[in-house]
């Protein structure tokens, strides 16, 4: 059965710092796997390579809404005994929004938290019956503390994952 996989990354950063970090291979690269862009005939791909058992994980750039909101579909294919083979057609979706403009983090017991951007983060599409599925959501949350880090001006991120 599809699912997804959804985080909710609070930043203190400005929202401008938040989406540049997304909307580029350069900004992507600061903070997960180096990221080479490529342009095709269906539009912009990332792609970046995870190591050998993997093989190259290419996305293409499906949805672009500056300063709001960026969306992958992954196009490649991968071994089925990889976490990477569930992830063929799945989406990933990065959407962004300033505190602001998100009533949760105005409420009083929210007050002590730094944040200025509002990242809401989702991978669907994936199958909840994969022996990957709890690993990737995982391995997501480890990325996205990550990009948080960059973002925020605590160092260049690197590494797999």
């Amino acid at each position: 059965m599809a699912a997804e996989i959804r985080h909710q990354v609070w930043i203190d950063a400005p929202l401008a710092t938040v989406f540049a970090a997304l909307a580029t291979a350069a900004g992507v690269s600061r903070w997960w796997n180096p990221q080479t862009p490529v342009q095709t005939e269906r539009g912009l791909v990332l792609e970046h390579d995870p190591g050998p058992e993997h093989g190259v994980v290419r996305m293409l750039v499906v949805s672009f809404v500056p300063h709001r909101r960026v969306e992958w579909e992954c196009i490649s294919r991968h071994p089925t005994d990889t976490p990477g083979a569930s992830w063929t057609g799945s989406r990933i979706r990065f959407d962004v929004v300033e505190r602001k403009d998100f009533p949760p983090a105005n409420a009083p017991w929210a007050a002590a938290i730094p944040a200025q951007t509002i990242l809401d983060f989702r991978h669907s599409g994936l199958d909840d019956a994969s022996p990957y599925f709890a690993m990737c959501s995982f391995a997501w949350g480890e990325v996205l503390l990550k990009l948080q880090q960059v973002c925020q001006g605590q160092g260049r991120a690197t590494g797999n994952s």
